[in-house]
């Protein structure tokens, strides 16, 4: 194992990191937080001033070394401040996701023995209230904002600034208490627990050291040259360990600046302000985008709708080879800036070029299909572009699209400075990504865990593939055992499971070896790692064939009227499948068609919505039968779901994956009628209100027969 002193220069832990911050970087901007529409700026220095007033106003509140503080709220400087000043003191945050319901949190609050938390609101502190009985090791609560608490009990509750305050106020008095637990803190320590998303059953409480997050931070830093001048956007739930990784373990090793929104609501537009240089997101995100694209694509006008497609479908060979963008490691030169000038200047006379010849043919097009025109024009390239050989002419073209349709379309997604993208958390659609990349963004995967401190394989520059996951990430080992199953080891693997030894020994063996769960093997010729999917998820249809549910719901993913598809067949003869649409997806299509409509169920119900979904089960189907792995997995019957799938009704985990097993379970009655040939069914099932409380909903369902392509079974080669 390497020691911190080799590694870190002898930074063991993030309050370290923080003071050679200050030091180092004193005057540059740490974190930037949006508030009634003005960014907020605070500097390292100003950083470690306020987290040194926070760290004394816990001792003076009594907070012990190995104490556990709950963090709860949305991303905001205070929270992460929080976080480092709990550690400063020897205690150890643990972030819960703030849109849990009160039972969600008293599960963990419980687990942990947490004495203290800090959150963010009234609705933050009326849940803890509600579930204060439970929780008899509980003792304190801190605020941050304080409207409508004013006529609250504070006899245990307190304001932030206040508990600041206080801490400087003792500052001569509790300083040399504080120095001596900060300098107590080795590689060993316990920095921060993370709960698990919980898809199989409880969250399991994950102790992740100083040395997970400082080398795992370290190494993926230096993997992807990631400096002081890049710009991160928090945003995802602070209880993920991929925020936490991002926002304080590279920020706090690099020395980069973290930026937080205003407000859920307010994302997009803060994305587009702050242009982040270095950018992650789980698929469903750039599934959304891709979504709105498309939908705001099928609003715009005959020449703009032609010349995306026309573009678009020209990047999908060429953003690879033209678009990527180049590592800079420092300001560009005289010579630089000329040769970009050069490369805008060419793309804006070949644009101009394009639209006045289009313009004119869109005319004559106009007067011979008149209404129709949409469905006949298509656009094309300017004769110019004809003058040049290959490759200079797809060069000359992709620069063209970028000043056309690229370029302003990364920026109003808010990703034009992207230089490097990360999604994980889930397998992304491979046209999904393929899109993203064709735009010249540096949209990478890696595969990960929260107990591997995140990274287990990533893609290196000029490797991307949509189809694998990468190599081993620095420091990473991987092994597949015979049935498939990945297990890694690494300097990022978990410490335990709180007070769950059983579960730590059955995930981690004697060695350091952790099993994912997942199924995957590594391409002799690439040395990359693909996925199968979940190794428990994984198996067999009646006839011997390869079930995995995956990758075809991914498959239908990828139509903008899809959000969700859930694929059962394990040992049956054949699958069946439930599907969500996009309620923005398909309401723009039904409001573009003057189709009235009054609920998601109304609308999943319309004949014509039935037929469009039935064609790309069947389109689907047509893709899945030129896989002789998969040919299998064609889904034979399908219907759509009455409602959509819900975190608050338990059956998606937090981050938004499907908990398949309590689908399956719950909606038992759909899939059974999937299966025994109905063609209507009736149901009810119970769904959670916002603000807690039970409801039904009952629907009578149509079910589909879609169209399968013929196949000759082939079984797995593991029998």
């Amino acid at each position: 194992m390497i020691e911190p002193s080799q590694a870190t220069g002898g930074l063991a832990s993030i309050p370290a990191l923080l003071q050679r911050n200050a030091k180092e970087f004193g005057s540059k901007a740490a974190y930037r937080e949006k508030e009634f529409g003005i960014w907020q700026s605070w500097t390292w220095a100003e950083t470690e001033k306020e987290i040194e007033a926070l760290a004394l106003g816990l001792i003076n509140l009594g907070v012990n070394e190995g104490d556990f503080i709950a963090i709860i709220g949305r991303n905001r400087p205070h929270f992460y401040w929080s976080m480092v000043a709990a550690q400063s003191v020897g205690a150890v945050p643990v972030p819960l996701y703030n849109d849990s319901a009160a039972d969600e949190m008293s599960y963990v609050l419980e687990h942990c023995g947490a004495r203290y938390a800090i959150v963010e609101d009234q609705e933050q502190v009326d849940k803890i209230i509600e579930i204060q009985d439970q929780l008899h090791q509980f003792e304190h609560m801190i605020y941050i904002d304080p409207r409508g608490l004013r006529k609250y009990d504070h006899r245990a509750l307190h304001r932030f600034t206040d508990i600041q305050d206080q801490g400087r106020a003792a500052y001569y008095e509790l300083i040399e208490e504080l120095k001596e637990r900060r300098e107590k803190l080795t590689y060993d320590h316990q920095c921060v627990m993370l709960y698990t998303s919980g898809t199989t059953g409880k969250p399991k409480g994950v102790v992740l050291s100083n040395r997970n997050i400082i080398q795992s931070a370290k190494n993926a830093s230096e993997f992807d040259n990631l400096g002081p001048g890049e710009e991160i956007l928090a945003y995802l739930p602070m209880a993920w360990v991929g925020d936490f990784i991002f926002s304080v373990g590279q920020a706090y090793w690099t020395g980069f600046c973290t930026n937080c929104p205003e407000s859920a609501d307010t994302m997009m537009t803060d994305l587009r302000e702050i242009g982040p240089t270095y950018y992650f997101a789980p698929p469903r995100f750039f599934e959304t985008q891709l979504t709105n694209v498309m939908i705001r694509m099928e609003d715009s006008g005959v020449l703009k709708y032609a010349l995306f497609h026309h573009f678009m479908e020209f990047a999908k060979g060429t953003g690879e080879k033209y678009g990527m963008p180049k590592r800079r490691l420092q300001k560009p030169d005289l010579k630089r800036r000329i040769k970009t000038a050069w490369k805008f200047m060419m793309g804006v006379g070949f644009a101009a070029e394009t639209i006045v010849e289009n313009m004119i043919r869109l005319f004559f097009a106009r007067m011979r299909h008149g209404a129709n025109v949409r469905d006949h024009f298509k656009a094309s390239d300017p004769l110019g572009l004809k003058l040049y050989p290959e490759p200079l002419r797809s060069y000359f073209k992709y620069r063209t699209g970028d000043v056309l349709i690229y370029g302003p379309l990364k920026n109003t997604l808010g990703l034009s400075r992207v230089r490097v993208g990360y999604t994980a958390g889930e397998a992304i659609g491979p046209e999904i990504f393929e899109f993203y990349r064709s735009l010249g963004i540096n949209l990478k995967q890696l595969y990960g865990q929260t107990e591997a401190t995140v990274f287990i394989t990533v893609q290196p520059d000029g490797e991307v593939r949509a189809d694998t996951v990468g190599v081993p990430a620095p420091e990473v080992e991987i092994k597949i055992e015979e049935n498939g199953e990945i297990f890694y080891r690494s300097p990022g693997t978990f410490v335990e499971y709180y007070k769950n030894p059983e579960s730590t020994a059955s995930t981690k063996d004697a060695e350091g070896w952790v099993a994912t769960g997942d199924a995957g093997y590594f391409e002799p010729e690439s040395g990359h790692l693909r996925i199968i999917d979940r190794a428990k998820d994984v198996g067999q249809m009646a006839d011997g064939t390869l079930f995995a549910p995956k990758y075809v719901e991914n498959k239908l993913k990828f139509y903008p009227d899809i959000l969700e598809a859930v694929l059962f067949g394990n040992g049956r003869d054949r699958c069946v499948a439930f599907i969500n649409i996009d309620l923005s997806a398909v309401g723009n299509w039904a409001e573009r068609n003057n189709i009235g409509y009054a609920s998601y169920q109304e609308l999943a119900g319309h004949p014509k919505v039935m037929d469009t979904i039935q064609a790309h089960v069947e389109a689907v189907n047509t893709s899945i039968a030129d896989d002789p792995m998969l040919s299998g997995c064609q889904i034979h019957r399908f219907l759509i779901l009455h409602k959509e799938l819900d975190a608050d009704d338990g059956e998606m985990t937090r981050t938004r994956k499907v908990r398949r097993a309590i689908v399956a379970d719950k909606f038992k009655d759909l899939v059974d009628a999937l299966y025994d040939g109905s063609e209507r069914i009736s149901t009810t099932t119970e769904v959670t209100y916002e603000d807690g409380r039970k409801g039904s909903i009952s629907a009578t369902l149509e079910i589909r027969d879609a169209k399968v392509q013929p196949v000759t079974p082939q079984k797995v080669a593991a029998e």
